[in-house]
Order: structure tokens, then sequence, then C-alpha cells
């Protein structure tokens, strides 16, 4: 068996990894590489592979730097089957379709410079007529239930606990008469997330692909992170403030919500307007209503109970799909909150919230997730006084809060338990999915705990096993 490690190979972003068995190719994710525009859009285009030569894909769940490059995939003769979990299957068709539209729309607003520069109109990495050419090709198997993607490859998926559907690939792998196993994490999640189950740790596995993307961090215990939210929306609804959210639209939204609707439902707040403004987020709130199965316990128990019997729907929450809803929300008398896409802040109806708001001291702007260098959030976050704001500048006089405890990836301490839960027939752990101030340090932790053979590989690097 080879292992070719093509993407999130010392970086966290374009997961993608070509296992060669039995003569047969089996890709795991088929992500984006996000970085400089010029090198993201060749790396993205150009694979290093014939697309028709792959006999199966396993996708371990629905974000965009595991899945966003697979429309390109199937465009450049890819015709397989995707093997992935039916939440998974369901959201990332929404996401894919997304991202295709965005690529359309981003091709053409360079296409307009470029023609002013009498330079050569470029094409859209895909559109979203490609990215709806992915979905007849996944087929959706449940948790722990086995499948053959290519010869002698049984596999079967178990939680990750990452992202709704999300999942590990565990492959049991026979060749030339032996029999091993290969467990590929995809991003691990944490214990106590709100809505999800808790990650499945690996078990009997030789071989273990592990993220680690925070190999050098301690995260903070989620029921901090929800008693800060608490906190932060009781003080500004006394003030009489509007709480704007900067949020991912999957994953990171629905989570808010059902936060707020534990508070509503406890008395700990009063019931005031929520608005989740964006539309991705809301088909996406969609989708994990019709997935309940994903949920923990603790949620079921919660929807049973519930008067609405739902998680992401209580009494004053509406979800503004068309612009005009979003444009009234400005005249709702406050207190309200408002969760809106993007979630660093760049793009999107957020930045009409922020401008309408940022110099209201009552309000508080509140940062719940890693803003990047460069990005609105991350100005906001380093409690920037004076913000620009479609070239218009504003002086801040709203509270800025950051929590950072929502985080969906494990930890270093995690990390470490994961590997070693299956210490004693591990041979070889490759760390993906990571810059090295993360895998590095992760690395000599792992090696302290006893961990044979750790690899942290380049990209394009083999390795025969």
């Amino acid at each position: 068996m080879k292992i070719h490690f093509y993407g999130a190979a010392r970086t966290v972003t374009g997961s993608m990894h070509l296992l060669e068995v039995n003569d047969h190719k089996l890709l795991l994710d088929c992500g984006l590489f996000q970085g400089r525009r010029k090198e993201t859009y060749q790396r993205n285009r150009t694979f290093p592979f014939l697309p028709k030569d792959i006999d199966a894909v396993i996708l371990s769940h629905a974000h965009i730097d595991h899945s966003g490059n697979l429309p390109n995939l199937v465009k450049q003769g890819y015709s397989g089957p995707i093997y992935t979990t039916n939440a998974t299957a369901h959201l990332d068709n929404i996401m894919l379709l997304d991202s295709g539209y965005i690529h359309e729309k981003d091709a053409e607003y360079l296409n307009k410079k470029r023609l002013k520069q009498g330079k050569t109109p470029i094409e859209p990495l895909y559109t979203k007529e490609d990215a709806g050419r992915v979905a007849p090709l996944f087929e959706c198997v449940n948790y722990r239930d086995i499948f053959e993607p290519i010869p002698g490859v049984k596999a079967h998926l178990v939680d990750a606990g990452h992202i709704l559907g999300s999942a590990a690939v565990v492959l049991d792998i026979t060749e030339r008469g032996k029999t091993s196993r290969l467990w590929f994490s995809g991003d691990i999640g944490r214990p106590g997330l709100q809505l999800i189950r808790d990650p499945i740790l690996p078990d009997k596995a030789d071989y273990l692909i592990m993220e680690s993307t925070y190999g050098d961090e301690k995260k903070r215990d989620p029921d901090e992170a929800f008693l800060e939210f608490r906190d932060v929306v009781q003080r500004t609804i006394a003030r009489k403030g509007k709480i704007i959210i900067p949020s991912f639209a999957v994953g990171r939204t629905q989570e808010l919500v059902y936060c707020l609707h534990k508070m509503v439902e406890a008395g700990e707040i009063p019931k005031i307007p929520v608005f989740v403004d964006s539309p991705l987020a809301i088909r996406a709130s969609q989708v994990f209503r019709e997935h309940p199965e994903c949920f923990d316990k603790e949620t079921r128990d919660f929807i049973s109970e519930d008067k609405h019997h739902a998680a992401l729907d209580f009494e004053g929450l509406k979800y503004t799909l068309s612009v005009e809803e979003s444009k009234a929300i400005n005249f709702t008398e406050p207190p309200f909150v408002v969760i809106s896409a993007s979630g660093m802040a760049e793009t999107g109806r957020i930045l009409h919230h922020l401008k309408n708001n940022i110099e209201d001291s009552r309000n508080t702007v509140l940062i719940v997730s890693w803003q990047a260098p460069h990005t609105l959030g991350r100005r906001l976050a380093e409690q920037k006084k004076e913000i620009k704001i479609f070239g218009k500048t504003y002086h801040r006089r709203a509270e800025v809060v950051t929590i950072n405890g929502f985080s969906a990836h494990a930890g270093q301490k995690l990390l470490l338990d994961y590997a070693n839960a299956t210490k004693e027939t591990l041979r070889k752990v490759f760390l993906v999915h990571g810059e090295p101030r993360g895998a590095e340090p992760l690395m000599e932790k792992l090696k302290e705990a006893g961990i044979p053979d750790v690899i942290y590989p380049e990209r394009g690097e083999v390795f025969e096993i």
C-alpha cells in the first residue's frame, strides 16, 4: 500500500490523501486549498493525478477545505462513488452549490478588471452547475455500516464529533495476504460540543492519519463558552443594546442558536428577537433539523421536552432569507441578537449590520471563531478603534468580546488521547491538517508518550507501508 499526501500536508487546507491498494486508487477527501489567490487557483485546478483514474472517494465531512474541490474532480473526469454519511451528503450539496456560485461571482468581478487592463478573462474554478454534478455520485452509508470501496478494503465510518455528519474513516486493508487497519481521523471534534455527539476514539489501528490543527493548544471547556456567551447577552440586554455576531454559516450558527434557545427556556434571558441573517445558514439549519440521528442524547432529550419539539426553533427566532427582511432588522427595537455571515466579517450581510451598529456603545460585537490576519474580524478582535467598512472609516464604540471556547477542533490533550487510544497496535502516525506551530509540539508529545513512529509529511510525499 502507498499513501500519497497531496493536500493538508504541512498546512490546514486542501485535505486530500491518495491510497494505492491492490492496483486500485482510493481518495480520502478532496478539499479546496486556500491561500494566495494565484497559488490557490493553480493548485486547485491542477490535480497531481488523473481524476478519471480514481476508483472511489471517501469524504470525511462537508467543510469546504475537505470537500470543496469535488466539483473540479468530477469536471475533470471522475465518475465513481463518493462514500459519506447521509448528513454530510445533504449538507455538502448546499455548500458546494454555494461555493460554485461564489467562484462564478469572483471570476465575474476579476474579469471586469482584466477587461479594462486588456487581459484574457479567466474561467471560474467551477460553476454552480459543475457543483450540481457531485450530488448524484454520493453513496450514503450509516455510521459503522461496512462497505467495500475498492477490492481488498473493507471500510466503515465512525462519528468524529466535529460537525453534523462528520466521520473518521476506518479501513481494514487486505493486500498480499496481510491485513492491516488504517484510521483516518478527518477533523476531530471535542467532547461536550452543543448538538452533536462526542468523537469516537481509534481502536486496533496499525496506521493513523491524524489532524494536528491545534496540537499546540489547550482548549477551554465548551460549558465555559456557554456561560461567557450568556453573560455577554445578559449585560447587552441590560443596556438595551444589540448583539451582532459574525458567524460561519454551517456548524457555529446552529450551535449559537441552540445555546440561545436553552437560555430562553431556562429563563436566563428574556424572549428577545433573534435573527439568523444568512441564506446559507438558513439552508444549513434545515439540514440540521432533518438529521436528528446525529444529535447527542442531551439534545434529543431537550427536543422531546421542549414545547416546540425543536433545537433550532423557538419564540422570537426569525430566519431572514430575503434582502428586504434583512434590511428590516435595522428598524427593530433593541435589544436583539443578529447572527450573520461571514464568520470573519469579510463579505455578506454582516458588513451592513456592523456598519449600522459599530458606533453605538450600547451594542456588542461578539467574535466566536478564529479570525485570519488582515480580515475585518481580526481588526475587531484586536479592539481597533477605527474600522473601515465598504471603504468608509467608522469609530468603534461598540463593545467587542471574543469567546474562544466554541472551537470544534480537538486541542493537544484530546489529540494525545486519540493516538494513545490505539497505542498498543499503532505502527505509524502521520500528522496532517496542521501548520508546523501545531504539528511540531504534538510530535514531541506523541514521542514522549511512546508512540513509535511519528511522521509529518511534506506535500507530495509518498510512503509505502
